[in-house]
């Protein structure tokens, strides 16, 4: 069929020309049943709006820009992608991907050059803090930033986070109050120059032992660091099995490392529940395929959340609630177990 113009799509959906215009711009705003009947019409008259047209009609640039300190291939990282584009793909926008932002001044050259580079509706930071003077840049440009599991709201318009701290306290209190005594956390090392909101789930650990400890309980803790990268769960796997008593309790930072080592471990004849209890963080696939006792958290949910705050902020309005903590939940499931007698003493076999 020849292309139509508006004018055509607005008389095939039995329209005004105003709410074509706003079916394609602000979706929100229209109701579903006549945005489907507008969709319809645009599509047999091979219709659109021209994205310059309507940047320069609205002022809005019909894009915003996702910063990760990760391949967006990572499980974190593709789910919040998907949360945010659930939200912001029917409202008309599109998101552009900024990934590796794994240093103070990845993230620096990001803030400096994005108004060079290319003009967004708001800036979305999975993961790790931003400096203040970078936040007011965005705010000078009249662009809000929405955190997303950032280790503080300070320097952000909104942030949705899970509370990783109290999630790690929580794994730790539960292998203590099953009755654990040598228990371990693994973790890889912090970047040295990015305020990442994973770190935190190392103080929540230690918190969590400290308490136990201040209360009576003969408790041996410890929180072994292997370096980034490839290889850490390998690393966390030599490192366990270097210690001079092997440890009947284990916390690791991340499903990540907690399935790799759940099933090397079996190699060298230890098993959970067995031998050692093993609890991850995050509920990552896979979690549920090994049976993997683990913290969960949502990223999808989050970044849909997330979408919804940079919305009301783009519109020049408020979120009801601009700041949001999520604490994770425990899901019990098969790699933990109450100390027995014999809890730890089998025979490696």
């Amino acid at each position: 069929m020849t292309r139509g113009s508006i004018h055509d799509v607005a008389k095939a959906a039995g329209v005004s020309i105003s709410t074509v215009s706003r079916a394609f711009t602000h979706p929100e705003q229209v109701r579903p049943s006549t945005r489907a009947r507008v969709m319809e019409a645009a599509r047999r008259f091979s219709f659109n709006i021209s994205r310059s047209a309507g940047t320069l009609k609205t002022g809005r640039a019909g894009r915003v820009a996702l910063l990760m300190n990760e391949e967006i291939t990572s499980w974190f990282n593709n789910q919040t992608f998907a949360g945010i584009d659930s939200v912001l793909h029917d409202a008309g926008y599109d998101i552009s991907v900024y990934q590796h932002i794994d240093s103070a001044s990845t993230r620096r050259a990001f803030f400096e050059n994005l108004p060079i580079l290319r003009n967004v509706d708001a800036v979305f930071v999975a993961s790790f803090a931003v400096d203040p003077e970078e936040a007011d840049r965005l705010r000078r440009l009249h662009v809000p930033i929405i955190g997303i599991n950032t280790p503080d709201p300070e320097g952000f318009d909104a942030s949705v986070c899970i509370d990783d701290e109290a999630g790690m306290f929580i794994a730790a209190q539960h292998l203590i109050a099953l009755g654990h005594r040598r228990i371990v956390y693994t973790c890889s090392a912090p970047s040295d120059s990015l305020d990442a909101s994973i770190d935190a789930r190392g103080r929540g650990f230690a918190k969590a032992c400290r308490a136990a400890c201040d209360s009576g309980r003969d408790l041996d803790w410890r929180i072994v660091t292997v370096p980034r990268g490839r290889d850490f769960a390998d690393s966390a796997l030599s490192a366990l099995l270097s210690l001079d008593e092997f440890p009947d309790g284990v916390c690791c930072q991340m499903d990540m490392m907690a399935i790799p080592l759940l099933l090397k471990l079996q190699r060298y004849g230890r098993h959970a529940p067995r031998d050692y209890s093993l609890i991850g963080f995050d509920d990552s696939p896979y979690a549920d395929t090994v049976n993997l006792t683990t913290m969960r958290q949502d990223p999808r949910d989050l970044g849909a959340m997330a979408a919804r705050k940079a919305l009301r902020l783009i519109g020049g309005g408020v979120p009801e609630k601009p700041h949001s903590v999520i604490r994770p939940q425990l899901v019990l499931r098969g790699t933990d177990a109450a100390v027995g007698p014999d809890h730890g003493n089998a025979p490696i076999a």
